[in-house]
């Protein structure tokens, strides 16, 4: 995020997009919430009617797949009617000129062809993101423009464009000049705790610790140095789903999986599934036996979030100290101890001389002490300064009081620059055979793959099993009522499960959330194209049908005949 979660309050206006953020982020949705019983203008983009739209302003419900439509539609009202920011432009920005030539075909005519989002709306939008109006008159910081702020997830992220989508919410926010300053900025909020944090210290296949490119010799060799040894890998190596094809193919032999629960979560599980069979060895770390854990040949257990110490960072960047407040259960021990011990035995075996202080760190603050010698964001970042409310990065030394918000005097590559981005429509649109269009995500009650809530009995009280939202129309036409049972096919697999009928998704789509491993959506969605930068697959597009089950159990049986 560029800007804090405190700040969301006090924004005039809040773009939300591909993010149902009042169950999948419900803490931070009470700032929207909040802002918008203050008067801001809260405009939602999204294919489903998502909860936080009861408090929205303005509703664009594009087909799915089609945002980008939108996006560049409104940066085109926004240089026709001239309510971009000159000043900011001609200051902090590079390559303005190509960019408005790319955007002159993407007029709202289009995009309400594209997407379904009427010409008025579009142009709705535009207005009150690029001045940031509040639906109750003056900003409150009174400044001149008022202060509009983007919210995204990965609705927009786990998609073939998601790169594109991303850089086009930067060019939006740059062209506005709604970055830079309190309660703007373009604010992706994480779905997993400490996802952030993960990733910041190296937890990438193309970075070291502090997004610093593994390409880059100098900073490879600065690290390696830290760590004592001569060099350290320079090639990018692979991510998740590339992993998992390369182990299908015989090119990846052993897989070490954390907290993490693949065999839900990834898309086109069947394939995953038969991946990770083929490995010759496989562990899997964590709190309890996730259906990815009973595959594994050794299974490590690990000790929860309650039960240890150390930091998480958080969506907004923030460092924050936790504590255990129980003691792991049996023999189950915190995660650096456990992958701590499995190196220093390794070295042991393959007889290297290294200090045994490499692996076997005397306390959490002593690697917190290693990220700060490494990771220049953190260099400033030790347990004794993060007591109370933590320190947002970047905090590059022991006298800095922490980053609230990024980019107020430059960018980190000096002037921002504009991308020449153009659409791209999903990589699977729906057909004469697969109709609909499936998309994935969460609901309030569970998290991720229910690995924990489902464990929990009020939550599971409360929702306890899966189902699929579906338009009444397309109900009807397939001769479904609400509770029948349905069979929901895509090119990769089926799934059955119940139906609700609902008017929150618009005819030809369907929504499953990936929880269920008695209906895993991730069964469904497809992987065979990747988002060519951050290789994340498109989980939020696939096409579908829906069968009875007798007619699906029928089918089968002539296929299998």
């Amino acid at each position: 995020m560029t800007n804090s979660i405190r700040e969301i309050r006090d924004a005039d206006c809040i773009f939300i997009t591909g993010s149902n953020t009042a169950e999948s982020h419900p803490v931070l949705s009470y700032e929207v919430v909040r802002a918008a019983k203050r008067g801001a203008h809260v405009v939602i983009l999204d294919p489903r009617r998502v909860p936080l739209v009861d408090h929205a302003t303005l509703f664009l419900q594009a087909k799915p797949g089609t945002d980008i439509y939108i996006f560049l539609a409104m940066m085109h009202v926004i240089v026709r009617e001239g309510w971009d920011d000159q000043a900011f432009i001609a200051e902090r920005t590079e390559g303005y000129d190509a960019f408005v030539e790319v955007l002159r075909p993407y007029t709202p005519e289009r995009a309400a062809l594209m997407t379904g989002v009427p010409i008025e709306q579009i142009e709705a939008a535009a207005r009150i993101y690029a001045l940031g109006e509040r639906a109750d008159g003056a900003s409150l910081y009174g400044d001149g423009r008022g202060h509009s702020t983007i919210l995204y997830a990965m609705g927009i992220t786990q998609r073939r464009n998601g790169t594109d989508l991303v850089m086009t919410l930067a060019n939006l926010a740059m062209l506005c000049g709604q970055v830079g300053k309190p309660s703007t900025g373009v604010n992706p909020l994480r779905g997993q705790s400490n996802v952030q944090g993960a990733c910041d210290v190296g937890c990438l296949v193309n970075v070291l610790p502090g997004y610093q490119n593994v390409t880059d010799a100098a900073r490879r060799q600065a690290v390696a140095a830290r760590w004592g040894v001569e060099d350290l890998p320079g090639a990018v190596g692979l991510t998740v789903v590339e992993a998992m094809d390369a182990a299908a193919e015989g090119k990846v032999r052993a897989a070490y999986i954390m907290g993490e629960n693949p065999m839900l979560s990834d898309p086109n599980t069947t394939h995953v599934e038969a991946a990770l069979r083929t490995l010759d060895f496989l562990v899997v770390q964590d709190i309890f036996l996730s259906d990815t854990a009973q595959l594994a040949h050794v299974v490590l257990p690990a000790a929860s979030s309650l039960e240890k110490d150390g930091t998480i960072t958080n969506t907004e960047r923030r460092v924050q100290l936790i504590y255990p407040v129980i003691p792991p259960p049996g023999v189950a021990r915190p995660d650096w101890e456990i992958t701590g011990e499995i190196g220093a035995r390794l070295d042991e075996r393959l007889g290297r001389d290294r200090d045994p202080a490499t692996w076997r760190f005397p306390s959490t603050a002593a690697i917190m002490e290693e990220i700060a010698a490494v990771t220049p964001i953190y260099g400033g970042i030790l347990h004794p300064r993060l007591e109370g409310a933590g320190l947002q990065w970047p905090c590059p030394n022991a006298d800095h009081p922490g980053t609230p918000i990024l980019h107020t005097a430059a960018f980190s590559r000096g002037k921002g620059f504009f991308n020449l981005v153009e659409a791209q429509d999903p990589a699977e649109l729906p057909d004469a055979e697969y109709p609909l269009i499936l998309s994935t995500g969460r609901v309030l009650y569970h998290y991720h793959t229910g690995t924990m809530t489902r464990r929990s009995a009020p939550l599971n009280w409360r929702e306890p099993g899966g189902y699929v939202e579906i338009n009444p129309e397309d109900a009807a036409a397939a001769g479904l009522a609400n509770g029948d049972e349905v069979v929901i096919e895509s090119r990769r697999g089926a799934v059955q499960t119940w139906v609700k009928v609902s008017t929150d998704v618009p005819p030809g789509t369907v929504f499953i959330a990936f929880h269920w491993r008695e209906a895993p959506a991730n069964m469904l969605t497809q992987d065979h194209t990747l988002d060519p930068v951050a290789k994340i697959p498109e989980y939020k597009v696939c096409a579908v049908r829906l069968k009875k089950p007798h007619a699906a159990q029928e089918a089968a049986a002539s296929a299998a005949d």
